[in-house]
């Protein structure tokens, strides 16, 4: 018989709404998910952790990268197949990716949870649990890195994103496409990841920084955030990866100073590459700037963290979003 740990952290999919107060906590533990799944999971014997029990949007790196660091170390050995954890969907794209870097083992880690609160009339916790389980316990998982299972589909850690504040088919892989799908008690894989890399665990990671474009935005926010010890900045640009001209001439000043600046792009799809001059992409290249690929902010943010918290110097961290962009 296999055996699957299920890691809870919180999150909606752990919340009730507080009578008195009308807010949604998150407030129900490891043996309270327990209770909701009826399906027996023939085959599978389920053992159950609790590492926090807080909302995914008072989650922090830090605490992130221990997550990841406990995931690791139970997947040591032969005592499971496979690890799920379930977590808030605010911030759950961002620790399936930290995940993803640092959990060396080819045994499936899957990340699940829910749109709607734990005492809701109709929940999808129950059955985005049971899907995680059964996927984390397949064959067919492995090798694949850590994972997003959400409304019967799986998607890879690098490429998934929370698409939709509230309903439940919120995850997708935008012009990537998922991994896969639960069919029942069948999981299906359409297609395997290439643009993975594993890392040593760190002792922490560094503080990086993202600042969303918008028209006219200054370069205020980047000297701000080099004088308060950030160790790199992330831009999610225009278009190509273009930045008004205030914001080209506080990056450059940035990478004068040591601080990486890495661009991405606000459009959901597509990637960054230098074109533009006369301030653009193309100037911003020339200064120094990383451009991402179609990396999202956030995730070139939790690869930044993880590079330079490792010690990489320019020159690796330059090669390693080379890869992961593709």
């Amino acid at each position: 018989m296999k055996r699957v740990l299920l890691i809870t952290t919180g999150g909606t999919i752990a919340s009730r709404r507080d009578a008195a107060s009308g807010h949604v906590v998150s407030t129900v533990g490891a043996a309270g998910l327990r209770s909701t799944l009826h399906d027996p999971l023939d085959g599978i014997e389920l053992e159950m952790e609790e590492f926090c029990n807080v909302s995914s949007f008072a989650l922090d790196l830090p605490t992130v990268l221990g997550l990841a660091g406990r995931v690791a170390e139970r997947l040591r050995g032969d005592d499971y197949a496979g690890v799920v954890v379930t977590h808030g969907t605010d911030t759950m794209e961002e620790s399936a990716f930290m995940a993803d870097l640092l959990v060396g083992s080819d045994k499936p880690v899957v990340f699940t949870g829910a749109q709607r609160p734990f005492d809701a009339p109709d929940p999808d916790g129950p059955r985005n649990i049971a899907d995680a389980i059964r996927l984390a316990a397949s064959d067919e998982a492995r090798g694949l890195g850590a994972l997003i299972c959400f409304e019967q589909e799986f998607h890879a850690a690098r490429d998934v994103i929370k698409s939709h504040t509230s309903r439940v088919d919120t995850f997708i892989s935008a012009e990537h496409g998922k991994l896969g799908e639960i069919d029942g008690e069948h999981v299906v894989v359409h297609r395997r990841p290439t643009l993975r890399r594993s890392f040593a665990m760190p002792e922490a990671v560094a503080e990086v920084e993202l600042l969303k474009l918008a028209m006219g935005t200054s370069g205020g926010f980047i000297a701000f955030a080099v004088a308060n010890g950030a160790r790199a900045i992330v831009i999610e640009g225009f278009g190509r990866g273009n930045a008004p001209p205030a914001v080209t001439a506080a990056a450059k000043e940035a990478i004068a100073q040591g601080v990486p600046v890495i661009m991405t792009s606000r459009c959901l799809r597509g990637r960054v590459k230098p074109v533009y001059g006369n301030g653009g992409g193309k100037t911003l290249a020339e200064a120094g700037v990383i451009f991402a690929g179609d990396l999202s902010g956030v995730k070139a943010r939790i690869l930044a963290a993880v590079l330079l918290g490792l010690g990489c110097d320019d020159g690796r961290l330059r090669a390693e979003f080379d890869y992961m962009a593709g």
